[in-house]
């Protein structure tokens, strides 16, 4: 039987949405193993003098729960 973990991280990069979310994969990956897959569920944006200045990405990882044997 196969039990699937899903967590909800927020991602920011200076650049994009898309390094955003590549942000909080990778800092997921450093203690998750077997993930499986990654859902965008919002993008915002911080803003000072009218400019974003950090892109925000809210996503939702999936990771395969591995018991002990």
């Amino acid at each position: 039987m196969t039990v699937v973990k899903v967590i909800e991280l927020i991602g920011s990069s200076p650049k994009n949405w898309e390094e955003a979310t590549k942000n909080a994969l990778a800092e997921a990956a450093l203690t998750i193993k077997n993930i499986k897959s990654i859902y965008v569920k919002s993008c915002k944006a911080k803003v000072e003098n009218n400019n974003i200045v950090e892109y925000r990405a809210v996503v939702k990882i999936a990771f395969v729960v591995q018991r002990e044997k």
